[in-house]
């Protein structure tokens, strides 16, 4: 099996450090974290099997593996901050004993030149010890952080934890790393100059405009259109099913996706300010594939939002279909926009639907500077 490519190296200290704001449970609330902890080792046991199941057609496992070994690692170190002790305390304790086999190597970081490099010595196989990281989960369930041993029960978890890494064949580095960025993309609101802005460098006629305003109307067929600077723009639209639900205005969630992600093929081919300047740009990101990724995931998130009243007074979205949107789009450029970035794109655009579909047409106004979408009701008409 092909190993992950190395990571970037990075200090449990600097993980606990980096993840710490991402953990909304209050400080004396332990149960979900210990039905959090449990789920996720399910999910690496999962991915498991799925690989066992599917042998190379699952050609996601190492990418898999490492989300869930990297989740799981996320309750680890909350219930290290439950019980005052630090995630390096706790590995140092898990590694303070036999089994191991330890060797010196020469470190990249110059403020520390020499690094341990620590690995059991004798691995049994993956589901041998998936199965004994299920049943040391299984005896944190019933954790009391007052207890004498509750310490000791984390350590012994993190002991197998640690054996799991190393027969899974990832990269603990890149473990870490991408649970950073997928925790702190999802709970941490981004600084503006953070965010990636993907036509700032090209010419004008060539970037999704800064700022717009689209009229959308109903006519008497049930279609919609679409108005910008007074042409007509794209075909007209109808729901395209037999229980009518608005999906004629979808269109709102590719301009919802142009102000906030600043991203959306469809939006470009529809004004045709496409990147053709650079070849690659606009093969890649800007033509059919593209458009197609983004009207797939418009669909897609469309039918989990129409079973929820189309986030009707939601103020979130589920971390589920979050990480499956950022699956969706892998390999394009918006994959580098955080999904708290995405989680805002998706609620502003159906706010702006939902008002769409109730008055049968408006005005959309986009404004990228500020990443936001509004609803202007068309002339004569209230909100």
């Amino acid at each position: 099996m092909k190993r992950s490519s190395p990571s970037t190296n990075v200090l449990l200290s600097e993980y606990e450090l980096a993840v710490a704001q991402t953990d909304r449970f209050p400080d004396a609330e332990l149960t979900p974290i210990l039905l959090g902890l449990f789920g996720e080792v399910g999910s690496v046991m999962s991915t498991s099997k799925k690989l066992h199941r599917e042998k190379s057609a699952f050609a996601g496992y190492m990418r898999d593996v490492e989300e869930e070994l990297g989740d799981t690692l996320w309750y680890v170190t909350a219930l290290c901050r439950r019980l005052q002790t630090s995630l390096s305390e706790l590995f140092s304790e898990a590694l303070d004993g036999r089994g191991y086999t330890i060797s010196l190597a020469a470190n990249g970081d110059p403020s520390g030149p020499v690094s341990k490099v620590v690995s059991a010595a004798d691995l049994a196989p993956l589901d041998s010890i998936l199965l004994r990281l299920g049943e040391r989960s299984a005896r944190l369930l019933n954790l009391d952080m007052d207890s004498a041993n509750a310490k000791q029960l984390l350590v012994d978890f993190t002991r197998v934890y640690i054996e799991a890494v190393q027969a899974s064949e990832v990269s603990f580095a890149a473990v870490l790393n991408g649970n950073i960025a997928k925790t702190r993309g999802r709970f941490i609101k981004p600084s503006p100059d953070e965010l990636p802005d993907f036509d700032a460098d090209f010419a004008e006629e060539e970037q999704l405009p800064r700022e717009f305003e689209i009229e959308i109307t109903q006519r008497a067929d049930g279609r919609s259109y679409l108005r910008w600077h007074g042409v007509f723009i794209g075909d007209p639209l109808s729901d395209n099913i037999g229980d009518p639900d608005g999906y004629r205005f979808h269109d709102v969630f590719h301009f919802a996706n142009a102000a906030v992600l600043h991203w959306s093929p469809t939006f470009r081919a529809l004004i045709k300010h496409k990147r053709k300047s650079k070849k690659d740009v606009d093969e890649a990101q800007d033509s059919g594939r593209a458009i197609v990724i983004d009207e797939g995931l418009s669909a897609y998130i469309f039918s989990y939002a129409k079973s929820l009243d189309f986030f009707e007074e939601q103020k979130g979205v589920s971390f589920d279909l979050l990480k499956s949107v950022q699956n969706f789009v892998r390999g394009y450029e918006v994959e580098q926009c955080p999904l708290h970035l995405w989680e805002n794109a998706i609620l502003q655009g159906y706010d702006v639907f939902r008002q769409m579909r109730k008055n049968e047409g408006g005005i959309v106004i986009g404004n990228r500077e500020k990443r936001t979408l509004r609803y202007k009701p068309p002339e004569g008409k209230g909100v």
